[in-house]
């Protein structure tokens, strides 16, 4: 099967997954489906000693389409989380001149109403506010407000050109920006199906590796292919450096 047939396939039990129960890759996803698809490959040789010990035989053969649908969800979750970072980059090139335009329509029109009341308290409710939001509705506010004072702008360089500008752009950022910021949001779509799947992988991994390691507790070849070769060399890492670290503060004690 595919990787898209095998995601299909298990979408509905990776869906059910509930939230609460998510976990969250502690590696990279492609280090951990070679690492799946490895331990299966592994575990054939072993297959009839860890079904005697009680291994449930269909994790042996879910494993391979887990990790399949799961490198279909990163797959997916790459897609949109490139697309959202070309609307971050986005926002950052165009934003400046959103707020360029959004002041100076309010010192223009703080300018052409001076003499009125009620147009610059309508100003100063536009004005009032603050952040990337309030500013796209600013320039929505202030078009709309500019198109019923055509006259009193004229003479300040302020048309309906101008002000269609205006709402065009608000318009135009307002998607921008929601798609810009959807990439920090909890609960990403596709994040959270991606933490789903891993998680559906990881349950049938971590079961057959605690078999594996239970069934050959006393051979020492056998059981090394049930342990995670990324976390082994972290620990290992980790380990070295506290040494380092520790000799380091015994020397500058010595001194």
């Amino acid at each position: 099967m595919t990787n898209t047939t095998e995601f299909q396939t298990e979408l509905p039990a990776i869906q059910s997954i509930p939230l609460d129960a998510v976990k969250k890759p502690l590696m990279p996803i492609r280090q951990y489906i070679y690492e799946a698809e490895f331990l299966h490959q592994w575990s054939q040789v072993d297959r009839p000693l860890l079904e005697k010990a009680g291994l449930d035989p269909s994790l042996l053969d879910a494993i391979l389409t887990r990790a399949g649908a799961l490198r279909e969800a990163e797959s997916l979750w790459s897609l949109e989380r490139f697309s959202r970072e070309d609307a971050q980059k986005e926002w950052e090139e165009q934003s400046p001149a959103a707020y360029a335009l959004r002041d100076k329509l309010l010192r223009d029109m703080r300018f052409a109403f001076r003499r009125d009341d009620a147009l610059l308290a309508r100003v100063a409710d536009i004005a009032d506010g603050a952040g990337h939001v309030d500013m796209l509705q600013d320039l929505n506010d202030l078009a709309l407000l500019g198109r019923t004072q055509l006259a009193a702008l004229a003479g300040l360089g302020v048309d309906e050109v101008l002000l269609d500008q205006a709402a065009a752009l608000a318009d135009q950022l307002t998607t921008l920006l929601a798609s810009a910021a959807g990439e920090r949001k909890e609960g990403n779509s596709a994040r959270q199906l991606r933490d789903q799947a891993y998680t559906h992988l990881k349950a049938a991994v971590d079961e057959v590796r605690d078999f594996g390691q239970y069934v050959f507790w006393d051979n020492a070849i056998r059981r090394d292919g049930y342990f995670s070769d990324y976390t082994r060399r972290a620990n290992a890492r980790s380990q070295r450096n506290r040494a380092e670290a520790n000799k380091t503060g015994e020397v500058m004690t010595d001194a």
